[in-house]
């Protein structure tokens, strides 16, 4: 898995300082030579941000929509572009200030191309300023803001210069009631950048049976069939796959059909789904505390 390429989504309320946390992530990225990529998201027609970025930077951009939800689509085809042309050692997605992070990470786990990425975590930021006067936002747009933080495995208390020195505790305490994740007080977004290999995935749905606000530790387990096997034989082993995946999609190759079926599996719900292409044959397995070793011998033994 450590040839796979390294993919970082930054986050963040609207005006919170992705873009310039973008900028300094691009340059330490040089700085330790390594190229990045940039895939950027507007919510309107015109791209704005990505003139902050260097000109010898692989850029794709999603404009006129939101990458969690509407063009959610465009992502997957962006992405693939990306890997086609090549040439980058490391992916940032900065997604729309409006954008749910979440339904990013869905797209980044696609078994399309699952086995060429892997998913770091979700970097958010938080404008101090703004946290402090967040009454004056839309019940929705504050919503949205505690999910951000909420599902971020690393956040950036970003601006705290902007606020009086007194506020600092009173906001970062307000913070931590909202994730388990590490807070790191920033000014212009500026941070140690060697704290992201500390970044940890998290439980990613909160509709589940688990204590709120709890820290899981999510596993990604990405499997390619090779030959096709018997579906009998694969719902057997879905009965007694263990309890703690939590989704599953990817492409199965069943003995019989013209083309991979497409499957997807979220909490308990198992769905099927004809393709009328031949795809890679790509499982992804998103679950908490996973064996991949035992998953990957037991999906070896279907073929």
């Amino acid at each position: 898995m450590s040839k796979n390429i390294p993919v970082y989504l930054l986050s963040g309320f609207l005006g919170s300082g992705k873009t310039t946390l973008l900028k300094n992530l691009i340059r330490f990225e040089k700085e330790q030579g390594r190229t990045p990529a940039v895939l950027m998201n507007e919510a309107g027609k015109v791209s704005i941000d990505s003139e902050e970025v260097d000109k010898d930077i692989p850029l794709s951009e999603l404009l006129d929509g939101c990458i969690c939800c509407t063009i959610q689509d465009k992502l997957e085809s962006q992405l693939q572009q990306l890997l086609i042309d090549g040439g980058f050692d490391t992916l940032i997605i900065e997604t729309t200030g409006v954008a749910h992070p979440v339904e990013v990470v869905d797209s980044v786990l696609s078994p399309l191309f699952a086995d060429q990425f892997s998913f770091k975590g979700i970097i958010t930021t938080v404008d101090a300023l703004q946290w402090e006067k967040r009454d004056e936002l839309s019940i929705q747009a504050l919503q949205l803001m505690r999910e951000q933080i909420k599902y971020a495995g690393i956040v950036l208390l970003n601006k705290v210069d902007l606020v009086t020195e007194s506020r600092i505790p009173v906001i970062l305490n307000e913070i931590q009631s909202l994730t388990s994740s590490r807070i790191v007080l920033t000014e212009q977004s500026k941070i140690d950048f060697t704290l992201l290999d500390q970044i940890r995935l998290k439980k990613f749905d909160g509709a589940t049976q688990l204590r709120v606000n709890h820290e899981l530790q999510l596993n990604v387990v990405v499997f390619t069939f090779q030959h096709s096997i018997e579906r009998e034989a694969f719902d057997a082993w879905l009965r007694n796959a263990s309890s703690s995946i939590y989704r599953m999609k990817g492409f199965i190759p069943f003995t019989g059909d013209k083309y991979p079926v497409l499957f997807q599996y979220s909490y308990g719900m198992p769905l099927f789904f004809d393709h009328d292409m031949k795809m890679t044959a790509n499982f992804v397995i998103i679950g908490e505390n996973l064996d991949e070793d035992q998953i990957k011998k037991e999906l070896m033994e279907l073929q």
